[in-house]
């Protein structure tokens, strides 16, 4: 992506110049007129000159006035957006100016993707702006021993300290922080939760960003593009890919009412590490400056890097950019540009913690991923709830959670096929079912994951577990890393 400069900025900046340099100038013709009489300096030039001149200077002024008003910001400076239309508010809370700039690439992202938005500091926002607002995306830093930016302060007196009504709210926080420090992006956690405290939905889950760390930063500006609808965004700070290759290519789902879902293994080059839950960025070939983001569903141990591809088709009919290429057009044995991002919030659990999984359609490669670190670790206590369309044609890696649950290592299996029969069963109705089940798992110390749509699956679910166990128990849950997501 091009960076621009704030041109808003720079306009404003230059009709102040101009105005100053034309009154100057109407000054100076008033001062040379008065050189026509003897004695000028002694005699004051005559009074018509002067309110000549005011009335030049007024005139001038009203047409810079004029300007300026015209040159106001519109969906990138700290303007509203026009009023009729859903709004997205993005706040920097920064002490160093680093999370400014962030929220103002932010702000860049959604504005080229013809998002309606607004920018703020964190110190101009308030609950009455938060009460009409719909979705606001937080740009927050941590400084000293987990304390706020100090413009921030009076927002966390006036803001944080109040109860609100925020179950009309989207949002997203970016957390800047520094893993040194004990309290790391707290002020960002501590915006995250009193969010979910108040009922405000996470379009997904808290982005920590340690020390400018540019994969977290390109997992933030991926989840931009999907709420902006413009996953085509070139990086920000782009990153080093190397070349894999693929070696297999297969449809999973053949038959199905769904779009087909593709199995897909890369060859590693040397050296190439990964864990359970980490992310396999791609470069797309015929559109080198954009890359997709897929969950990886294999060790290393296993020998290739396995992901799960649904072929996404565009209003148009034709393939999307980055699936149709990885689908339909690299060649076996092809060259494909890959990246990894670690992704530390999405890691197993210890073995002695019982574990649940949750997720639909292709969110079951990372559940995948954790299901086969937990079975080499010799950890039993795991529980999947998978849903898909079709029995028949969309149980994703049957073969591996079957064998898996046959030698004991998948304690409980539920799952919940939509469209076979008339029931209509989705996952989250197979978690309500075992609400009993669930609670118990819970008192037992067991954690919570989630991999699949941030659209539908993750909500509802995330409605179910508090319906179940309660808001208090959830929000102990998520403070203590029991809770994680990792949805899309």
């Amino acid at each position: 992506m091009k960076r621009r400069s704030n041109t808003t900025t720079d306009r404003r900046g230059g009709l102040f110049g101009n105005f100053a340099v034309g009154a100057a100038l109407v000054a100076l013709g008033v001062w040379l007129s008065t050189l026509q009489h003897d004695a000028w300096w002694l005699t004051p030039p005559p009074a018509s000159h002067w309110i000549g001149a005011g009335l030049a200077i007024l005139a001038y002024a009203g047409f810079v006035a004029m300007a300026l008003y015209r040159s106001r910001p519109r969906n990138g400076g700290e303007a509203d957006a026009d009023a009729s239309t859903p709004t997205t508010l993005v706040v920097w809370a920064s002490q160093t100016g680093f999370a400014q700039q962030l929220a103002q690439r932010s702000a860049q992202s959604l504005a080229d993707a013809g998002q309606p938005m607004r920018l703020l500091p964190i110190d101009r926002l308030d609950l009455a702006t938060l009460a009409t607002a719909q979705r606001v995306l937080f740009v927050a830093s941590t400084t000293g021993e987990g304390d706020p930016p100090d413009h921030a302060l009076g927002f966390v007196r006036e803001v944080l300290a109040q109860p609100a009504q925020l179950h009309h709210l989207e949002y997203a926080v970016l957390a800047l922080g520094d893993r040194e420090y004990a309290d790391f992006c707290a002020f960002g956690h501590r915006l995250d939760a009193w969010l979910r405290q108040h009922g405000a939905r996470a379009l997904f889950d808290l982005v920590e960003v340690d020390n400018a760390d540019a994969a977290a930063l390109r997992h933030w500006q991926h989840q931009l593009g999907l709420i902006g609808g413009d996953t085509g965004a070139a990086d920000w700070e782009p990153a080093k890919f190397d070349t894999w290759t693929l070696r297999e290519r297969r449809v999973l789902n053949p038959g199905s009412l769904g779009a087909p879902v593709f199995h897909l293994e890369l060859a590693p080059p040397p050296g190439a590490r990964w864990q359970a839950g980490d992310i396999a960025e791609i470069r797309v070939a015929e559109t080198p400056q954009i890359s997709r983001e897929y969950s990886i569903a294999s060790l290393p141990a296993e020998g290739g890097l396995k992901l799960l591809v649904r072929r996404q088709l565009r209003a148009d009919g034709t393939p999307g950019i980055g699936s149709g290429w990885l689908c339909d057009q690299v060649p076996l044995h092809g060259d494909v540009a890959v990246r990894l991002r670690a992704n530390p919030n999405f890691r197993a659990p210890t073995t002695s913690r019982p574990l649940v999984l949750i997720g639909n359609g292709t969110g079951i490669a990372g559940l995948r991923a954790l299901l086969a670190q937990r079975v080499a670790e010799g950890a039993r206590r795991n529980w999947l709830l998978f849903g898909e369309r079709q029995r028949q044609h969309d149980f994703l890696y049957r073969e591996d959670i079957e064998r898996w649950q046959a030698g004991g290592c998948i304690e409980r299996l539920d799952l919940a096929f939509s469209r076979d029969g008339d029931s209509g069963i989705y996952v989250q109705d197979a978690l309500r079912a075992n609400a009993d089940t669930l609670r118990e798992w819970a008192t037992q110390g067991a954690a919570v994951y989630i991999c699949g749509g941030q659209q539908n699956m993750a909500p509802a679910v995330d409605a179910v577990l508090r319906e179940t166990m309660g808001n208090a128990t959830i929000e102990a849950m998520l403070a203590d890393g029991r809770y994680r997501r990792d949805v899309y």
